[in-house]
């Protein structure tokens, strides 16, 4: 069985055994086909030289920190995105604090400080894109000629394009998800779409129904589209279990409530909670409603299950990562 992922939250914490690695450097905030394509060439790389592989990221996302009223729909927070990179197979990934200060750093002192001092880099690998340090000074050309001079390899890799010809982006994604395009956003990400999160008791509303439900509450800048969805459920021990989820305001019997996602797994007695779980989205069934009355939402909550069992009955994973959080117990 593989060692779980090492999560460094300071460069310097680094292990002597661990230094010297092939490090992808990026955000990678969702982790999607566009990321892979880095991640899979730092650990071809690291591979092939019998390197340790590392992803070099930054937390909490920059734009949380230029524009703190406007936070980001994070697609993958740290923990599930260290999930991600450990079914990807990385040894470690050194959470970087980004604060204003270390975003004023210099270009030259994020490669000696960061790089050089800290991670003993032995190849670096990014986006064709990518750029550090005060007012984005540094771009890939200074960091290939950064790796030049202090004895580094550099591979800038090109952006990745789906099938259509757009380049896939973490935007994207959250656009797709917006719609409620859940099996689009998979198409992007490689995978599909996943939130972790504990479960909170509720007022067992779903219970009197029939429909007992974990509850989870979702951070409040999360932007999916509210309705209601295929899920398959992750416990902590990894066994999955699927269901159907709701995820919004609950208008037939709490129309001015809190975004609240909540799924009835099937065929599942067990109590979750305080339990963190993770859910993934499979399919989306239709758009949040108000009923008139408990008897006709109960009604389409039969429907809601039928429908969902049917889509979840079916799928295949999309992708060896696919295969490794929602398929592999």
């Amino acid at each position: 069985m593989r060692k779980p992922i090492e999560r460094f939250g300071n460069p310097a914490d680094l292990p002597s055994q661990l230094r010297g690695g092939v490090v992808a450097i990026g955000n990678f905030d969702g982790v999607h086909r566009g990321h892979q394509a880095v991640l899979e060439m730092a650990l071809e790389m690291a591979r092939t030289g019998g390197y340790p592989a590392l992803v070099l990221t930054f937390e909490p996302h920059p734009r949380s920190v230029f524009s703190p009223d406007q936070p980001v729909f994070r697609l993958t927070p740290a923990p599930l995105r260290a999930r991600l990179l450990e079914a990807l197979s990385f040894d470690a990934v050194v959470e970087q604090p980004f604060t204003r200060a270390f975003a004023a750093l210099e270009p030259n002192r994020f490669i000696d400080d960061i790089l050089k001092d800290a991670l003993g880099i032995a190849h670096a690998v990014t986006g064709h894109d990518f750029h550090f340090g005060h007012q984005r000074r540094g771009n890939p050309q200074f960091l290939a000629e950064a790796g030049l001079r202090d004895g580094f390899d550099v591979t800038l890799v090109e952006a990745f394009r789906g099938e259509g010809g757009q380049i896939v982006s973490s935007s994207g994604v959250r656009s797709l998800l917006g719609e409620g395009a859940v099996a689009g956003a998979a198409g992007l990400l490689g995978y599909r779409y996943t939130i972790d999160a504990p479960v909170t008791g509720g007022k067992k509303l779903g219970r009197t129904l029939g429909f007992p439900t974990a509850n989870m509450i979702l951070p409040q800048e999360t932007g999916l589209r509210h309705g209601i969805y295929a899920v398959r459920l992750r416990r902590a021990d990894g066994s999955l279990h699927d269901g159907v989820a709701s995820f919004g305001r609950r208008p037939t019997v709490d129309d001015d409530g809190a975004p609240l996602l909540e799924t009835f797994v099937f065929d599942f007695d067990d109590i979750l909670y305080g339990e963190t779980c993770g859910i993934s989205f499979f399919g989306f069934l239709r758009g949040e409603e108000k009923f008139d009355g408990l008897d006709a939402l109960v009604a389409q909550m039969k429907r809601d299950e039928a429908e969902a069992r049917a889509l979840l009955s079916g799928v295949t994973p999309l992708s060896r990562l696919d295969a490794a959080i929602n398929f592999s117990a």
